[in-house]
């Protein structure tokens, strides 16, 4: 079953945040994983958004999502995003393809 993450991410230092994706591609295509849409300026359409940046990803499982999370080089890549940002990050599973609504 797929498995979505959802980001949401408030930087408070772009160049800091800078070297965290400077690194993310090379290390997230190591694990199946697809980037379906970043938005440095999302459109809120009911609430509150009190973030800059918005990110999906999804990848075909749960383990090959957790194993790209808790692989050393990325836990290693992200404190760059701890240091430059704050935000919540999600994930849930998909439905399949098959039974989709």
């Amino acid at each position: 079953m797929p498995v979505y993450i959802v980001a949401s991410i408030r930087i408070t230092d772009r160049a800091g945040y800078e070297k965290y994706q400077a690194g993310f591609m090379e290390i997230f295509a190591k694990y199946r994983g697809e980037l379906l849409g970043v938005s440095d300026a999302p459109q809120v359409i009911e609430g509150e958004w009190p973030f800059t940046r918005a990110v999906l990803l999804r990848f075909p499982d749960e383990a090959e999502a957790r194993r790209w999370y808790e692989s050393p080089e990325y836990r290693q890549l992200s404190r760059h995003r701890w240091n430059a940002s704050t935000g919540t990050v999600i994930s849930f599973e998909g439905f399949p393809a098959s039974t989709a609504p």
